[in-house]
């Protein structure tokens, strides 16, 4: 189910790091610290959104973007908001962060025992492209390889996606 209207997906800011940092340590067998958070807001390449409400982080998603290759980060939902839409809002921004720069394709790494995340990766289009072993610490994991070209993407995305301009960047 959705949540209500009230969320704001915004910018990373250094207001956030604090509450960013415990979703992290919720939601990571591996977290990011705070410290490891603020590195990325001085960053050229890197592009963090968190989903707050009333002011409160529910979570948050970040990407590097470099010659037209975007990785993942991290997508981290803090737990009792989980299964709401805001991990479908978290990375659809991030796609079509992806398009408007002109990024070629966007991948990341996931647990393949974190069903509900593969599942919502592939019903956003992306696709299993490999498998890096040993990825995952704590337990230790596989990594499964996903990627959506944005080429494709641009071709049926808006089916899968639907409305992604919450970010104010539609270059439709």
């Amino acid at each position: 189910r959705e949540r209500n209207k009230d969320i704001a997906i915004v910018p990373m800011e250094g207001r956030h790091l604090n509450e960013l940092a415990e979703i992290s340590r919720l939601c990571f067998s591996m977290p990011w610290s705070r410290d490891g958070l603020a590195a990325e807001l001085s960053s050229d390449t890197a592009h963090f959104w968190v989903a707050e409400e009333a002011g409160r982080c529910l979570g948050f998603a970040g990407m590097h973007a470099v010659c037209g290759e975007c990785y993942v980060a991290n997508v981290a939902v803090f737990p009792r908001f989980r299964r709401q839409g805001m991990g479908r809002k978290l990375v659809s921004g991030l796609v079509q962060e992806a398009c408007r720069r002109n990024g070629e394709f966007i991948t990341l790494e996931v647990r393949p025992s974190n069903s509900a995340a593969v599942e919502l990766y592939s019903s956003l289009g992306f696709e299993t492209a490999g498998l890096r072993r040993g990825f995952y610490e704590s337990p230790k994991e596989d990594g499964l390889i996903m990627t959506l070209r944005l080429e494709d993407h641009a071709k049926t995305g808006e089916k899968r996606t639907g409305n992604t301009d919450f970010l104010g960047m539609d270059q439709t």
